[in-house]
């Protein structure tokens, strides 16, 4: 029998294309990821409409966030992923933190911690200054600013609120109240086809 993995990955968008908008490019982007091969979805959270960060770097967010079951491995996700990002328009070149098309980040698969525990600590305690402008060269897994963003911790906590993170093993739930209130603030549930001023 082959061994599916339990994995996270984050949606999020705020950039507009010359056909549709950032939120409609998010939910089809979640129908993509049903009808895609060797992954299988097994929860998705509602979409929220979330700030950008940092603050006046751009329109607000559309995110969500699924769960789902594969056979695969990290970097073969991960390469399923960037394509998926590719065919909605992505351009990657365009630097950290900026306003994007769809971005899809693997934030966990298993209990994987990749490459290694020294590595993925090392990008964990990269001062905010260097995260703007330092990106590590592969896959480094859970997510090292997993922790740090309530656009992914609230969407998980609606899906899987009791998961664990390999590393600290503070859950989804425990994670997002270390935020605080700050570490939600702006945040809100998307409500329909026509939510808000959504790009």
């Amino acid at each position: 029998m082959v061994k599916l993995s339990f994995g996270i990955v984050a949606l999020g968008a705020n950039l507009p294309t010359p056909d549709r908008r950032a939120i409609v490019t998010l939910r089809s982007t979640i129908r993509i990821l049903h009808d895609e091969p060797d992954i299988s979805i097994s929860a998705i959270s509602r979409i929220w409409r979330t700030p950008a960060i940092p603050a006046g770097s751009g329109p607000d967010y559309a995110n969500a966030v699924a769960t789902f079951r594969t056979p695969l491995g990290a970097d073969a996700v991960l390469a399923r992923l960037h394509a998926i990002e590719a065919q909605a328009g992505r351009d990657r070149s365009t630097g950290r933190w900026s306003a994007r098309v769809l971005d899809l980040d693997l934030i966990a698969l298993d209990d994987l911690v990749l490459p290694d525990p020294a590595t993925q600590r090392h990008w964990v305690d990269l001062p905010q200054a260097r995260q703007r402008t330092e990106a590590p060269d592969r896959l480094i897994l859970p997510h090292p600013r997993m922790q740090d963003r309530g656009f992914v911790l609230g969407p998980l906590a609606e899906i899987a609120p009791d998961w664990r993170h390999p590393v600290t093993g503070l859950s989804t739930v425990a994670m997002l109240r270390a935020l605080g209130p700050a570490g939600v603030a702006g945040m809100e549930p998307a409500r329909g086809p026509g939510t808000g001023a959504f790009p």
